[in-house]
This record gives C-alpha cells, structure tokens and sequence, in this order.
C-alpha cells in the first residue's frame, strides 16, 4: 500500500512538475518574434527596449506597431497609445495587449499591476498611465494572440 501511494504521489508530482514547466515556457516558436525573449537567470521574461515614441517595431514579419503618449508625460495620468498594423500598413486590432508601469529604481512602489489596453472606435490601443513622482518610469508591454505571448517589449521615460 504504502509502495503504491508513493508511486503515485510520485506520479502527481511529476506531471504537475511537467505541466508547470511546459507553461512556463515562450511561445518562441508562433511568430519567430524578434521581441520575445526566453527567460532571464531568475525565470522571468525578458522585455526589448523599444525605439523613441512614433518609430515602427515589428512583431514577426505579420504586424508592427508605435507607440505614443497623447501628451507629454508629467505629474497625473497621461495615455499610452499603441497602433497596430498588418505588414501593408493596414490599421488591426485583433492582439490582446497589456501593459505594466512602475519606476525601476523603486521596483513595486508605484505598480500600476498588470493593466490590459483598451481599444477606441479607430483601433487604437490606449492605456492610462498615472505617474505619481518625478524620475524615470517604465511601462513593460505584453502581445498575445489567442492566449500565446508573441512579443514583449519596454519603453522608458522621465518625468
């Protein structure tokens, strides 16, 4: 009796163990996106540093996107605004994008937690961003298609 709840409970263990290592894993392989990164030393994703506000980063050779804030970012809530499109320029909104804004060098301070964008009526992606203190933020940005993360990525600013 003994032998065999040890089996398994060894058994549990092993497909939970497995289960768990095969979610945790980057969905590398949908896209070949050049933004996503296996995970760092400590398990966690790595994210690109994007280019200055309004310049084009592909995800994969399907999509790009820019980046922009409705203003320029200063004390209070300004919005994040992303535009997706297809490889002919054509505007899409057909990603699940989530962003996450925080002040590196107080990491969890001012967390705004993972926010997911929310799309206007021309297919813009918008997040608010509420920046609480002067200094250097981040927002980390998270591409999905159907559940599988394609693409993440950093901007920086300083208020």
């Amino acid at each position: 009796m003994r032998r065999t709840t040890a089996v398994l409970i060894a058994s549990l263990v092993a497909a939970v163990g497995l289960s768990a290592f095969a979610a945790a894993q980057p969905a590398s392989s949908c896209c070949n996106a050049p933004g996503l990164v296996p995970a760092g030393p400590q398990g966690e994703p790595v994210f690109q540093d994007l280019p200055k506000s309004g310049k084009a980063v592909w995800i994969g050779e399907v999509n790009s996107f820019t980046w922009e804030f409705d203003k320029t970012p200063k004390m209070g809530t300004s919005i994040l605004i992303i535009k997706l499109s297809d490889k002919d320029g054509k505007r899409v909104s057909d990603l699940a994008v989530s962003g996450r804004a925080d002040m590196p060098s107080m990491r969890g301070a001012h967390d705004s937690g993972e926010v997911a964008f929310k799309t206007n009526k021309a297919g813009d992606y918008l997040m608010p961003v509420n920046v609480v203190m002067p200094g250097e933020w981040e927002v980390r940005l998270t591409f999905s298609r159907n559940g599988i993360v394609i693409f993440r990525g950093r901007l920086t600013f300083k208020v």
